[in-house]
Order: C-alpha cells, then sequence, then structure tokens
C-alpha cells in the first residue's frame, strides 16, 4: 500500500532544493509577520516605538541571527524585487489611504496639500540632484550621468511620513494630520511619476525643448493617472446593478479586484499606479461604498486596512534583514569612508532641500487664509518639515529599480548607492522617528479637546474628527439641518481658501451623487439591510 501512494505521489515528501528554500522564506515571514504583530500589540501604549521601527528591530535581529548560521555568507532569505514591491505589496497600501482617507479634510486643504506634494517634491528633487552633481563629483563615486543624478533627486524626494502619523492625533490636530498625511500620499505618487519621466527621456541633451516636453508629460501622467483611478472606481457601481445587494462575497470580491484592476491598467498605459489606485480608492468611498451592502461595507473597511497593515510590516521587516547584506557591502568595504560622506552628503541635502519649501510655501499658504486658525503656525511647519524627513519603502524600492538588476549589483557606485539608502532609511526610520514623539511634545502639548465619535456606519471610519473647529465629518453635508453647526461653521464655509472644497460639492450634490449614490442617494433595493432603516 505504501509503495501505491509512493507510486501515485512520487514527489510529495521530497521537495527540490529551491521549493523547499520557497517554503522556508514563507514559513520565516509569517513568523516574524506574527511576532512583529504580537510585540507592536505589547507596545501600542509605548508610543516612542511604532510598528515600522519594531518590523526594523526586528528584522536586524534576524538578520544578524541569519548571518551568523551562515557563516557571514548572507543575512536574508528573500531577495528584494521591485516588482514584488511596486505589484503587489504597494497598491493595498495606497489604496487604503485612499479609502480610509477624510475626504472633507483632503479636498478643504487640497490646494496646500498639492503645494507640499506636488511643488514642494519638484523642488526637494531640484535640489538634491543639483546638490549631488556638485558633491559626488568631487567624491569621484564612479560615472554618473545627468539623469542618474535626476533618479537620485527623485529617489530621495520621496518621504514616509508612517512614524509621525502614528503620533499625530487627527482629533487634536486636524489640520496638521491632514496636511502631514495627505503631503505623504501625494509625494509619493509625484515621486514615482517623476521617476519615471526621468527613466523615459533621454537626457543627455537637455535644452528648452526637451525641458518642455518632460513637464509636459509629467503633467499628462498627472492627470491621467487620476482620471483612470475615478473611472475605473465609477464603473463599479454597473457591477453592483448587476450584484443587486444579493451576495456580500461577489460585493467584496469586485471591490478589491477593481481597485487592483485600476493600479494594473495604469502599469499597463504607462501611467502612475500610485496616483491611480488613491484616487479610486476616494472614489470609491465617496460613492460605491454606499452603494453595496452594510455587511460589505464593513468587511472591506477592515479587510483592506488588514492587507495595508500587513504589507507596511512586510516592507520594514525586510529592509531591516536587508541592510545587513553581505554583498552589497563587500563592494564599499574596500573605501567605507566614501560610502559614509554619499550618505551625509545626501542627508544633508534632504535637510535642505525638506526646508527649502515647507516654509516657502507654508507662508504663501498663510496668504491665502484669512483665518488665523487656518494658517499654519511656525511650530506646526516645524512638525511638517520633520515628518518628512523620514524615508522608506519608496525610496527602497525605486534605487533597487534604477541601481541594481533582480536585487543584485556588481558595479561599486551602484553599490554604493544602494547601501547609502539602505543607511538613510535605517537611520531617518530609527532615530528620526524616536524623536517625534518628545518632539511633537515640545511644539504642541496635549490639550484638552473634544471629539466626537461618529455611530454613523456610512462612512469607512467610524471616527470623526474636528476640522479647524468644526466637528463635522467627512461625509457630512453641509446643508445638513439636522445636525447642530458650531459658531465657527459659518466662518469656516465663508473662508475663500474653501472655495475648491465647496464648489466640489455643489456640482457633486447637483450631478454626480444623484447619478452615481453616495450618502443620501443610494438607491433602496429590495430586501436590503437598508431598507429598514429609518
Amino acid at each position: 500500500m505504501a509503495s501505491e501512494l509512493a507510486s501515485m505521489f512520487p514527489k510529495l515528501g521530497s521537495l527540490g532544493t529551491s521549493d523547499h528554500g520557497s517554503v522556508v522564506s514563507i514559513n520565516l515571514f509569517v513568523a516574524l509577520l506574527c511576532a512583529c504583530i504580537v510585540i507592536g500589540h505589547l507596545l501600542e501604549e509605548n508610543r516612542w516605538i511604532n510598528e515600522s521601527i519594531t518590523a526594523l528591530i526586528i528584522g536586524l535581529g534576524v538578520g544578524v541571527v541569519i548571518l551568523l548560521i551562515s557563516g557571514g555568507k548572507s543575512s536574508h532569505v528573500l531577495v528584494f524585487s521591485e516588482d514584488l514591491f511596486f505589484i503587489y505589496l504597494l497598491p493595498p497600501i495606497i489604496f487604503n489611504a485612499g479609502f480610509q482617507v477624510k475626504k472633507k479634510q483632503f479636498f478643504v486643504n487640497f490646494i496646500t496639500i498639492m503645494l507640499f506634494g506636488a511643488i514642494g517634491t519638484l523642488i526637494s528633487c531640484a535640489i538634491i540632484s543639483l546638490g549631488a552633481i556638485k558633491f559626488f563629483k568631487k567624491l569621484d563615486i564612479g560615472f554618473l550621468d545627468i539623469g542618474d543624478y535626476l533618479a537620485i533627486g527623485a529617489i530621495f524626494a520621496a518621504t514616509d511620513s508612517v512614524c509621525t502619523l502614528q503620533v499625530l492625533h487627527q482629533d487634536e490636530t486636524p489640520l496638521l494630520y491632514s496636511l502631514v498625511f495627505g503631503e505623504g500620499v501625494v509625494n509619493d505618487a509625484t515621486s514615482v511619476v517623476l521617476f519615471n519621466a526621468i527613466q523615459n527621456f533621454d537626457l543627455s541633451s537637455v535644452n528648452p525643448t526637451i525641458a518642455l516636453r518632460f513637464i509636459g508629460n509629467f503633467l499628462y501622467l498627472f492627470l491621467a493617472s487620476t482620471l483612470l483611478g475615478a473611472a475605473v472606481s465609477l464603473s463599479f457601481i454597473l457591477s453592483t446593478f448587476i450584484v443587486s445587494r444579493h451576495s456580500t462575497d461577489r460585493e467584496v470580491a469586485l471591490m478589491m479586484l477593481m481597485a487592483y484592476l485600476s493600479y494594473m491598467l495604469a502599469e499597463l498605459f504607462y501611467f502612475s499606479g500610485i496616483l491611480t489606485v488613491f484616487f479610486c480608492g476616494i472614489v470609491m468611498s465617496h460613492y460605491t461604498w454606499h452603494n453595496v451592502t452594510e455587511s460589505s461595507r464593513v468587511t472591506t473597511r477592515h479587510t483592506f486596512a488588514t492587507l495595508s497593515f500587513l504589507a507596511e510590516t512586510f516592507l520594514f521587516l525586510y529592509v531591516g534583514m536587508d541592510a545587513l547584506d553581505i554583498e552589497k557591502w563587500k563592494f564599499v568595504s574596500d573605501s567605507p569612508g566614501l560610502s559614509v560622506a554619499v550618505s551625509s552628503i545626501l542627508m544633508g541635502l534632504i535637510l535642505l532641500g525638506r526646508a527649502a519649501f515647507v516654509f516657502p510655501l507654508s507662508f504663501l499658504s498663510n496668504l491665502m487664509k484669512k483665518s488665523s486658525e487656518e494658517k499654519i503656525t511656525f511650530r506646526q511647519q516645524v512638525i511638517i518639515w520633520w515628518a518628512g524627513l523620514m524615508r522608506g519603502a519608496v525610496s527602497m524600492a525605486l534605487a533597487y529599480n534604477k541601481f541594481t538588476r533582480l536585487g543584485h549589483t556588481q558595479l561599486q557606485d551602484n553599490a554604493i548607492m544602494i547601501t547609502s539608502t539602505i543607511t538613510i532609511v535605517l537611520f531617518s526610520t530609527v532615530v528620526f522617528g524616536l524623536m517625534t514623539k518628545p518632539l511633537i511634545s515640545l511644539l504642541l502639548p496635549p490639550q484638552r479637546q473634544l471629539s466626537t465619535v461618529s455611530s454613523d456606519a456610512n462612512t469607512p471610519k467610524s471616527l470623526t474628527a474636528p476640522l479647524l473647529g468644526s466637528q463635522e465629518g467627512s461625509e457630512v453635508d453641509l446643508n445638513s439641518q439636522d445636525l447642530p453647526h458650531p459658531p465657527s461653521l459659518r466662518m469656516l464655509l465663508s473662508a475663500p481658501t474653501h472655495k475648491v472644497h465647496r464648489y466640489w460639492r455643489k456640482f457633486d450634490d447637483s450631478f454626480m451623487r444623484p447619478v452615481f449614490g453616495g450618502r443620501g442617494f443610494t438607491p433602496v433595493a429590495p430586501g436590503s439591510p437598508t431598507e429598514q432603516e429609518p
């Protein structure tokens, strides 16, 4: 009997070496993810050390153990792949950011967010690129052309404000949280769009025509990516008409697949997948989320948040392990001073490039606001500057895309750029991340403020934070007479800086929501859970 089973399943229990290695890798990372979740829960009250730092430290520790076991040959069991990052890990993170964003806060501060996220990223990229050209040529690190220097600017202009957002509170500092969160997402999208535009252009001979084409291509990618994300999200409503609220499983599956489809379509047409999936998340939470059953709403909210959390933890865990990769450090072992010099110069340029746009653009933003409560104070500007100093997974992925082939490199100058990126990511995340809590406590002492918890299940986030003195949620109808309006609401609505949001709400209420649904316009299907609601 045993021989018969063996003949029927000859490969059972005898996996090949590569298959067994994959199984070991998967087991290790699943176990480490479980450890990160448990330890993160235990440290939940200690906001000095957040999930990102926890995952990095665990990754470093595991990397040391693997180094000792392998006799100093390797520190990880997986090879970093930018395809893995961009195709599988990044989409759920960005989509969840758009899906969970408080849209009212985002669009009321839309101009300021775009100033920081788009214009500010371009300024930071230009300063880092110019500084790299000036200093790297003196260091003689190898052959780098103008395209490489511009790519370095785009790589290190990508911020990671996760540590700061985990310390800030939406209910205590709604304006500051909205600006840091919104700028972080737009910054990542702008950096990737800029990086791709640099990769697709021949910059060996820069002239005014090439510059205009470059700017035109950048704006085209930005606009086309945004419209594609909105279009795919709205097309989901057509699918809900077919499903007709009869199957939660199908609704959730369609929502997840359509969200991922938007990202892959953007990559197919060489658009920005980050921008596409981000605005797909915003439009889905604004329209399509209200066209599904109550159980589908609860399921999608937690599903997207869980996938995003696991992807972020996996990324920081791997970055910690990859920091000890012997292969890359061997190429710079002959000139450790050069690697330290490159990392120090880049870190200084990041500090300078960040300050070069945060304070001037904050001043410009304050000129457009009449109310003192809406202006960005100097202390808030310092926190915004600090929040963007940390570098993370996007910078790592772009650096690997530019300076390695399938995670490996055989050139010294490329190895120097990779190790410098790893050093900056580790240093900025751990050091700046640990100092974020005391800095915010020093600049913005905790104040007793009121916050409202909404029991309304019609928004992706049940916690509603006040905005600039108003305690209205992101989906509350501005014309509603059923909710109490604080005295500052009239001032809030009459402020000139909110015209973009106000005009959009008028257009949305008149044309979009009656057609595509949304709160107050959702058609009730017979037998649906909402049919019995008052």
